[in-house]
């Protein structure tokens, strides 16, 4: 995945300059930008008067399929009563978490049809909570950044590790999002240094731990495995641990000499050098997924495997990456996961015996961030401003206008709108015959009106790099057999081409036949040009046909690409789903 500055120069060729080919204007206007970036990292008040994003059109975030559960079936209760049974000879230690951040500062969702979300108001509750128990560690639990909106994503994601440090955070690991532009981007948000872009930066203020990714060279880990944190007297040990899947996840190159080893193995050795320590008290931050019930019923995912599997001395363990709630007791340690974007967090109380300095009981609410009833936090809110201030120039860029909206929800075939779309966008940028997106790359849906560079981006916030190549007819049949995988179907959105499939074939065979625009089927042994993403091109998500694909050319970013593509549209323009996928009755 190529770095932001290459959508930025893109867009600022394209939108501040208004011509292409002209290198004098598209340097005075990349040096236009460098310059507004570059004075970010000192947040400031501004008065913006025009509509911010996240108070206009709701940009089709709130939807099931882009990773935000909007429904959410258990008791919320915003003020939290004392733990039941507290007993004073206890320290009495709370625990504030969050996961899959996301760099959604700004961005405002619906939850049982209410506004809930943004940083500004999560603030006001960690505030809140953290005032009611001295001993308050606040914990992040992995993609904090990675597929964010442009007021994190296009200043290097540097707005959220700023936000996490003024807001005190205390300890975090990474998710397979925090790979998404490789080790070296990573470590420059954690530690500091600077970027072309943005300049110095001065990194993460809190410490960031993970026991399971080691550097193939010098075969130690990457960061910190654990780290010990001292509340009240009483030492807690944290472990942190990323999903073994990241590689089939993030571009090669972000993941490029690094090994990622088996979570729990790599918990239980850690615990092991913390009881040598004389550490009872430990909690694992595990960018893994799961889910349970509302009262913690029917537990499911890989975080109940690790929870089975390791050390007994572990109490607590936080977990992430499918946005889901989970808020369960398994094999004496309890197991929470807060949703996703900021619309929720996890309190979790915990009762330490000061003498054997082990956690004697514990116990966790999972809270959404309503809006309602709360006041956002001032300082989080004015930093907020100061952001969309520096982008407002490029996101309230009108780039084209659609009838209708444009969504990212599959019909009963697999296919969506959405995905029709950006295969089309995609296949007219490299002028190849057929093209291929992958759903998980669709972060949200296009509302009717005016469609805004902002808009766009954040439909395709990763700026992967579009690639052309050659595949045979053969090797894209198994390649669309390669939908239906062992645990979950993954279908592909398509342009160039149409198929039908029957669900009660074997998988691997369960394409009937692939046919081009004219009605003609695909020639097994004919080679035809492709266009896909360099993450669907290197085997992301399980596709690996495309490694055997040939004469691969990179081409320009698919942010580009959508953007030219609307902006190419009439206005407003109208689009349906094309029906090139069809399921056999």
């Amino acid at each position: 995945m190529k770095l932001i500055q290459k959508a930025v120069l893109a867009l600022t060729i394209l939108a501040l300059v208004g011509i292409t080919g002209n290198q004098s204007a598209s340097a005075r206007a990349l040096r236009d930008m460098d310059n507004q970036i570059q004075t970010v990292t000192k947040p400031q008040v501004v008065e913006v008067s025009k509509p911010k994003p996240s108070e206009g059109k709701n940009h089709g975030l709130s939807e099931e399929y882009h990773g935000h559960k909007s429904n959410r079936p258990e008791t919320v209760n915003p003020k939290k009563g004392k733990p039941p049974a507290a007993n004073n000879r206890f320290i009495q230690v709370q625990l504030l978490g969050i996961n899959d951040l996301h760099g959604q500062l700004n961005v405002t969702r619906k939850v049982n049809g209410k506004p809930a979300g943004r940083v500004d108001y999560l603030a006001a509750y960690l505030k809140q909570r953290e005032a009611e128990n001295k001993n308050t560690l606040l914990v992040e639990d992995g993609d904090m950044v990675g597929a964010s909106p442009p007021i994190s994503a296009l200043l290097q994601d540097e707005p959220t590790i700023e936000i996490l440090n003024k807001l005190g955070f205390d300890i975090g690991t990474v998710g397979n999002h925090e790979f998404d532009e490789g080790l070296t981007e990573l470590m420059r948000l954690i530690k500091g240094g600077t970027h072309p872009k943005t300049g110095n930066f001065a990194g993460s203020n809190f410490p960031w731990i993970v026991a399971n990714v080691v550097n193939e060279k010098t075969g130690k880990t990457i960061l910190p495995p654990y780290q010990v944190i001292k509340v009240n007297g009483m030492p807690i040990g944290f472990i942190g641990v990323v999903t073994t899947e990241t590689p089939t996840l993030v571009v090669p190159s972000g993941v490029a000499g690094l090994k990622f080893t088996d979570e729990v193995e790599a918990i239980n050795q850690n615990v092991a050098e913390l009881k040598k320590q004389g550490v009872k008290s430990i909690v694992v931050l595990a960018h893994n997924p799961g889910t349970s019930g509302p009262n913690g019923e029917n537990p499911a995912g890989q975080l109940v495997d690790i929870a089975n599997r390791v050390d007994d001395e572990v109490d607590i363990i936080f977990g992430g990456h499918n946005h889901a709630y989970m808020n369960a007791t398994i094999d004496n340690k309890l197991v929470v996961q807060s949703y996703s974007y900021g619309t929720a967090f996890s309190d979790v109380d915990l009762e330490i015996d000061p003498k054997t300095k082990d956690i004697v009981s514990k116990r966790a609410e999972i809270v959404t961030t309503f809006q309602e009833g709360i006041e956002p936090d001032p300082e989080i809110k004015k930093m907020i401003e100061g952001y969309e201030a520096k982008i407002e120039p490029i996101v309230n860029q009108v780039v084209g206008s659609s009838s209708e909206s444009l969504t990212a929800m599959q019909n009963e075939n697999g296919e969506s709108v959405l995905g029709d779309f950006i295969a089309d966008a995609q296949r007219k940028a490299l002028n190849t015959e057929l093209a291929f997106m992958n759903p998980g790359g669709i972060r949200a849906d296009i509302d009717p009106g005016d469609i805004t560079w902002g808009e766009i981006y954040t439909v395709q916030p990763f700026n992967n790099d579009l690639v052309k190549m050659s595949m045979t007819g053969q090797q894209i049949r198994e390649l669309l057999n390669q939908q239906w995988g062992a645990t979950k179907t993954n279908m592909l959105q398509i342009s160039g081409l149409s198929y039908t499939w029957d669900p009660n074939k074997p998988a691997g065979q369960r394409v009937v036949s692939t046919k081009l625009p004219d009605g003609t089927e695909m020639d097994p042994n004919k080679s035809y040009s492709v266009t896909a993403n360099i993450f669907l091109s290197g085997g992301g998500d399980g596709f690996t046909v495309f490694t055997q694909a040939k004469n691969k050319e990179v081409g320009p970013v698919d942010l580009d690409a959508l953007v030219n593509f609307s902006k190419a549209q009439p206005k407003p323009f109208t689009y349906g789903i094309q029906n090139r996928i069809q399921r056999v009755q």
